[in-house]
This record gives C-alpha cells, structure tokens and sequence, in this order.
C-alpha cells in the first residue's frame, strides 16, 4: 500500500487468499491459445488493467447505449476480460441508478444501473465501481455491461456473454478458456 491508500477491508484480503489460480501458470485442463489468441490463464490475479482502443458498442436493439475507443479491459485469471467505458462515452441520460451492490476483492463494492431507452426498460443491466480498491482506479468513472442482456460489440465482432449468470466477461473470438462461469468451475 503507497501514502494515500485506504487499507484494504477484511472481506476483501479474506477472499483473495483463497485463489488457486493466479496466471503464473496455465492449469493442464486449459486450452492452448492460437496465434493471435490469448488463453484467459495467462491473465494474473490480481487483474491488469489494460487500454484498449478498439471500438466498443452497446446497444438496446437499434439504440447506441455506448459507443467508446477509450475502454478499459480487466484481465483476471480464468475470466474473459470485461469492458469499462468510460461515463462520457455512455447515454447518460437512458442510465438509471438501481439499489444494491455486490463485492469484488480486487475492484471493490459494484454500484448496479438499469438501461432505459424506446425499446424498453432493462433492469440492473450495468455496473460501476465509484470508488474502486488500489490497483483498479484506472475504471473509476466507467460503466461495463452485461453482454447476456444487451448487444455488445468489440470492433465489429458480437460479442458472447460469459457462462453463468453472475459474471459479465466479453468472450470474443481471440480468447481460449475453459472459462469461470461454466460448471465445475466455482474454485477457479
């Protein structure tokens, strides 16, 4: 921790300490990636935060929630990475603030939106993190979405929700799993 940091909470130095796998080595059960493919195994914990200026577009049938070449991807072990755009790249207006939260030990507490446009109302459909933990302030002010629920683009290429319900990885063709999210994978 640097002079400034908050610590971090108990929650959160509690469920990081239970990680097998941390991207220093590819489980035997991983596939091999191709060329210009990366395996989500060679992602660490905690994740990496990178630039990505692809474009990105969200959409709630014909109306552009999003559109960003400014996005952050988050690269954690055994996940397909999620995209973060930036607020200012974001329909405002069609956000709508939604009560609860959930935990995430590398990013922090998630506040949860509901996307509302003329197609109609998608409830908790989007995710942020107001106040992020230390190592993931470069998604302070950005929102990622659910690509299960809404149509989620990465340079022309539709995007494919990651298994499971709870997770919101962006799966596209470059990436090699297995992936966090299917069945059996609950201690990944």
């Amino acid at each position: 921790m640097t002079s400034g940091q908050k610590p971090l909470p108990d929650w959160a130095l509690q469920s990081r300490a239970h990680w097998r796998y941390t991207g220093e080595a590819r489980p035997p059960f991983a596939i091999a990636p191709k060329p210009g493919q990366e395996s989500v195994w060679d992602y660490p914990r905690p994740p990496r935060l990178v630039a990505d200026g692809r474009e990105v577009i969200v959409r709630q049938g014909t109306f552009i929630v999003a559109r960003s070449v400014r996005t952050m991807r988050v690269l954690e072990t055994a996940s397909p990475p999620t995209f973060y755009i930036p607020k200012e790249d974001v329909e405002e207006s069609c956000l709508k603030p939604e009560s609860g939260s959930s935990r995430c030990e590398w990013k922090g507490v998630a506040r949860y939106w509901s996307v509302v446009t003329p197609q109609g109302v998608l409830q908790q459909v989007a995710w942020s993190y107001p106040d992020p933990l230390a190592g993931c302030e470069a998604i302070r002010d950005h929102l990622a979405f659910y690509p299960a629920r809404l149509e989620c683009t990465v340079a022309g290429e539709r995007v494919r929700a990651q298994p499971g319900t709870f997770y919101g990885g962006w799966v596209t063709n470059e990436l090699v799993g297995p992936f966090k999210g299917e069945p059996g994978s609950e201690g990944w």
